[in-house]
């Protein structure tokens, strides 16, 4: 099957098994809709009167997109708990995107031609767009590490496919002489996602360009298309993982934290040009997802922002879809359990928010190693035009954000990945020539 035919065939199989999500999300959402009063309405949020140390913004209107994944939190909170208002972006709309490839082009076009002006987005994103697609963006903030799963079908249970994925080699060669791939889910190519499930595969010796088959796919939509075998993996956020293992229709073989200890995964971004003629609004609507990513880090905090994300207007599931990985509570669906595990989703811990070059520096690194930048990029002179960490701590210190939890380096060192591989970001090229699969 060509790649045209597939993703064709992908679109209209997820369309006819689509019903089963939107009859899961409305049967086992019902208790979530009715508890959604329990979150500000819009309106309240608007009459929220703004705090002393609020910029003299420009504008304060501002519409950011989000896909229905659970690191899309913050924005979402910011929005329901008042506190875009509270710091004078009254005006702020939080609009659900269907794909990433949507979100990309609504940025593109910005809010004057019916778009968007920022968004939750996977962090290679701004950088591809801005090199790319010619359309320069700021990265303000690291939205979450951690928090995202690769899932398998239950038929490979038997062969053990976990942290290792060196049990689906001889399965692909077997699927490559009978005419047929192993396809596996990605929701947008050159994303996070996309680089999760490739270190993954080629760690275990499996070529991801030669020996199976990536296929892109929304998020929401990763769980009907595992049900109508469309595709035999995926690598995606929550809830989707946990969705898949709630319909006993697969299990999660490992979540991401496990590949890369605390791994950068969603940003915030905002086109450069609305960053530059709205300084101050960029600075409000830092401030406030910040300090959404604070409150919604708390414990406590959990089941209220969990059910009030499930809501239909946002992502429609179950709140229990959402709330026991948010915890840290991982029932990967083949027996194994974990509690508390340290790789759950972060949002403000351990610097989770802070959107370090030198994380940057790695994902230009991987773009250039699966062919989706030129080898000669100069590296650093994009991070640094793209990456606004200086913007970030001007919101973290105007919040009252300690000093001792703003980095005082924008670089985390270096960085040891599962397989004892390590990436040192003074040293990109020595890495990459290390690799022994790759494009390049």
């Amino acid at each position: 099957m060509t790649n045209i035919s597939r993703r064709k065939f992908i679109f209209t199989t997820t369309t006819a098994a689509a019903a089963s999500i939107v009859a899961h999300g409305c049967s086992s959402n019902s208790n979530t809709s009715s508890t959604s009063s329990d979150a500000p309405s819009a309106a309240t949020a608007a009459n929220i009167s703004t705090v002393a140390n609020a910029p003299k913004v420009e504008t304060t209107k501002a519409k950011l997109g989000f896909i229905a994944l659970t690191d899309s939190a913050p924005l979402i909170i910011a929005k329901e708990k008042g506190l875009f208002a509270k710091y004078g972006m009254t005006d702020v709309e939080v609009i659900k995107q269907k794909s990433w490839p949507v979100t990309r082009d609504n940025l593109k076009i910005g809010s004057g031609g019916g778009g968007i002006d920022g968004a939750h987005i996977l962090s290679p994103m701004p950088y591809l767009m801005t090199i790319n697609d010619k359309v320069p963006m700021y990265l303000l903030a690291r939205l979450n590490t951690n928090g995202q799963a690769i899932s398998v079908a239950n038929k490979f249970k038997e062969l053990s496919v976990n942290l290792e994925s060196k049990g689906l080699k001889e399965a692909a060669s077997q699927a490559k002489a009978n005419k047929k791939s192993l396809k596996f889910g990605i929701t947008f190519p050159g994303g996070t996602h996309d680089l999760w499930m490739r270190y993954w595969l080629a760690a275990g010796g499996i070529n991801p360009d030669q020996d199976v088959v990536l296929e892109p796919v929304p998020p929401p939509q990763m769980v009907a298309n595992m049900k109508v075998n469309t595709i035999d993996s995926f690598c995606v956020g929550e809830p989707w993982n946990a969705q898949l293992v709630n319909q006993k229709l697969g299990y999660s073989a490992l979540v991401t934290g496990e590949l890369w200890k605390d791994h950068p995964e969603k940003a915030f971004a905002m086109r450069q040009d609305w960053v530059d003629k709205n300084p101050n609004a960029a600075q409000a609507l830092l401030m406030a997802i910040l300090e959404a990513q604070q409150w919604c880090d708390r414990p406590e905090n959990k089941e209220e922002m969990c059910k009030i994300c499930a809501d239909r207007k946002y992502f429609n599931v179950a709140a229990s879809d959402i709330l026991e990985r948010s915890k840290g509570n991982i029932d990967f669906g083949d027996g194994r359990t974990q509690q508390d595990f340290p790789y759950r989703m972060k949002f403000w811990e351990n610097n989770a928010s802070y959107p370090y070059k030198s994380h940057d520096v790695w994902f230009l690194t991987e773009e250039i190693r699966w062919g989706y930048l030129p080898k000669d990029l100069k590296v650093q002179e994009i991070v640094n035009q793209v990456n606004k960490e200086d913007l970030w701590k001007q919101a973290a210190k105007a919040i009252g954000v300690p000093d001792s939890e703003i980095p005082q380096s924008t670089s985390r060192g270096i960085e040891t990945f599962f397989d004892g591989v390590k990436f040192d970001p003074e040293k990109p090229q020595e890495y990459l020539q290390n690799l022994k699969i790759k494009k390049v």
